[in-house]
């Protein structure tokens, strides 16, 4: 595990260090986001208006309460909610570049002393039980290397009758690694002790990758000019690979409540 975790945190550190960079690979992103880009967020996940809308909907914390961001990146979603409900903020990730970044950006959105980022897991996120009044993961719970024990792990630290929302996909079987047997999420948050409020599937969400990815390869030489092989690798790495089946799975944006009792 400590060897997946210091590629994991090596990777994710070149991935938000490209992303946060201005210029053409940023550029190309609002354009494929279109009206739906929010642009103070500035997202690499696929955070939209609308799925912030549902966030808020859905999350319905107090002022002053705990929000916290599971695999927070960059800070932007996190950030962005705290704001919008005056609530604290604690973002967890295992990039400290991303932390960093984040912490930076903190400013740009809340009074000093109201967001604390942090390194963690989604497995172990050193947090005391029944802290949070609410949990997000934008595109980032699933890259848990335990599903079950990062949904218990999010259980735990949640406050009871508290709701989290995070987003993932499900593979279909025209998927080349769609696998008959892996649990679905609902039956994942059913195991946890979660009660699964909403499951809204996100039909518009492939389509923001395809127009990323058709920019990118459009534009692939001045890409590669402005951040440098190594830093663009890291995008067309993932044009490569998530390309081709980006058609093939549902994204899904997934409420759910702490057992009240």
């Amino acid at each position: 595990m400590s060897e997946q975790l210091a590629a994991r945190e090596a990777y994710y550190d070149r991935f938000h260090e490209v992303c946060d960079m201005q210029g053409l690979q940023k550029q190309l992103r609002a354009e494929a986001w279109g009206d739906e880009f929010p642009e103070e967020v500035d997202p690499s996940s696929s955070c939209t208006w609308s799925v912030l809308g549902e966030m808020v909907g859905g999350l319905r914390l107090a002022p002053g309460e705990l929000l916290i961001d599971l695999g927070c990146g960059r800070g932007g979603t996190g950030l962005w909610l705290a704001r919008a409900f005056n609530a604290r903020l604690i973002g967890l990730d295992v990039s400290p570049r991303a932390v960093e970044i984040a912490r930076r950006r903190a400013v740009e959105f809340l009074p000093a002393g109201r967001a604390d980022f942090r390194l963690a897991t989604f497995e172990q996120t050193g947090l005391p039980s029944a802290c949070a009044d609410g949990v997000v993961s934008m595109d980032a719970l699933p890259f848990a290397f335990d599903r079950d024990a990062a949904l218990a792990e999010l259980r735990r630290i949640l406050r009871p009758g508290a709701r989290a929302i995070f987003t993932a996909v499900r593979r279909l079987p025209e998927h080349p690694a769609y696998d008959a047997a892996e649990p679905s999420w609902p039956e994942r948050i059913s195991r946890a002790g979660l009660e699964l409020e909403a499951a809204i599937e996100r039909p518009e969400e492939p389509g923001l990758w395809e127009r990323l990815y058709a920019g990118l390869s459009a534009h692939e030489a001045e890409v590669r000019d402005e951040l440098g092989e190594e830093g663009a690798e890291v995008l067309f790495d993932e044009v490569r690979t998530a390309g081709p089946t980006i058609r093939l799975r549902v994204a899904s944006l997934y409420t759910v409540r702490s057992s009240a009792e």
